[in-house]
C-alpha cells in the first residue's frame, strides 16, 4: 500500500477517513474510529496547533507498549515450552525491539498515515524507526482499547509468527540492553536496573545521564539524547567492563533514537 499524500496538515475530522486504509491493512474494523485516528498523531502535529484541544498518541503507545509485551511474552511461553526464562526474556526483547516494530509498522504502511508537524514530516519522520515504532504501539493501544486484549493478540500474532519462523539465535539480538540482560542472567541470575541520574537541555534537544548496575560490581553510565539511547550507551560501558565485544551491536545516539520512550 502506497500513499504519497501529505498528511501534516491534516485535521483531526478528516484524519479518520484518510486511515480507513490502514484499519483495512490492519485486519480489524474499529467500532470506534476515533481510536484509530488517535494512536497517529504525532507529539510535533500537536505542538504545531497550541490550543486545539489535541492529544498526542503517547499514551495509546504507553499502554501499546505493555499490550505488546503480554502478548509476546504469552505467545512465546506456547511456541517455545523447552527455553528457560532468559531465553525466553531475550527473545521478547528481540520481537519488541525499535528495529523489529519499525519494520512491521512499514509492512503496514504506517508512515504515509501518521499527522506529523510540517518540519518533522519534510524531514522524513514518516520513515524513521522511532516514529514508527512508537506508532505501533499505539495503534496496538487503540486496539486494545477498541477489542480488547485477543483483538490486539490477533492482530500482532501473524507479526509474532513471522519472525519467529525466521529463525532465532542470540547473536540476531544486536542492542547492547538485550546483550547485557543476557550475559547478567546468565552470570549473576540478575536483570541489570537502569536509573535516569541527570536531564539537562531544551525540550527539542535534552540529553540524558544513565546510570546501571549489572550484577554485584558493575556499574556503569551513558548518556543519549533519549532516555532509551542514554540505556543504550549505559549497557555498552557495562559490557565493556564485562569485556564482551560480541553479539551485539554498539549503539548510536542519533536522529532515529531521539523521540525513544524509557524502557524498563
Amino acid at each position: 500500500m502506497q500513499d504519497t499524500q501529505d498528511h501534516s496538515s491534516a485535521t483531526p475530522a478528516n484524519a479518520v477517513a484518510a486511515a480507513s486504509a490502514l484499519a483495512e491493512a490492519l485486519g480489524y474494523s474499529f467500532r470506534d474510529p476515533l481510536l484509530l485516528q488517535a494512536a497517529l498523531i504525532h507529539t510535533s502535529y500537536v505542538n504545531e496547533r497550541p490550543g486545539r484541544g489535541l492529544e498526542s498518541n503517547e499514551r495509546l503507545e504507553f499502554l501499546g507498549d505493555a499490550v505488546l509485551g503480554v502478548v509476546v511474552a504469552h505467545r512465546l511461553y506456547e511456541l517455545r515450552p523447552e527455553s528457560a526464562e532468559g531465553e525466553l526474556t531475550v527473545l521478547r526483547a528481540w520481537l519488541v525491539r525499535q528495529s523489529t516494530l519499525a519494520r512491521w509498522a512499514r509492512q503496514m504502511s504506517v508512515g504515509p498515515h501518521l499527522l506529523l508537524g510540517r518540519g518533522e514530516s519534510r524531514g522524513g519522520g514518516r520513515d524513521r524507526p522511532a516514529i514508527l515504532a512508537r506508532g505501533f504501539e499505539a495503534l496496538v493501544g487503540s486496539i486494545y482499547l477498541d477489542g480488547g486484549l485477543d483483538a490486539a493478540r490477533e492482530v500482532l500474532l501473524p507479526f509474532i509468527d513471522q519472525d519467529m519462523q525466521v529463525g532465532f539465535s542470540p547473536q540476531r539480538v544486536v542492542d547492547a540492553k538485550s546483550r547485557l540482560q543476557h550475559v547478567t542472567q546468565a552470570r549473576f541470575e540478575s536483570t541489570p536496573v537502569y536509573n535516569v541520574v541527570d536531564h539537562t537541555g531544551p525540550g527539542h534537544a535534552p540529553l540524558f545521564v544513565v546510570e546501571v548496575k549489572a550484577g554485584p560490581e558493575i556499574l556503569a553510565r551513558g548518556t543519549g539524547h533519549s532516555k532509551r539511547a542514554a540505556q543504550q550507551a549505559a549497557a555498552h560501558a557495562a559490557l565493556q567492563q564485562l569485556n564482551v565485544a560480541e553479539g551485539y551491536e554498539e549503539p548510536r545516539d542519533d536522529a532515529d533514537e531521539d523521540e525513544d520512550e524509557d524502557e524498563d
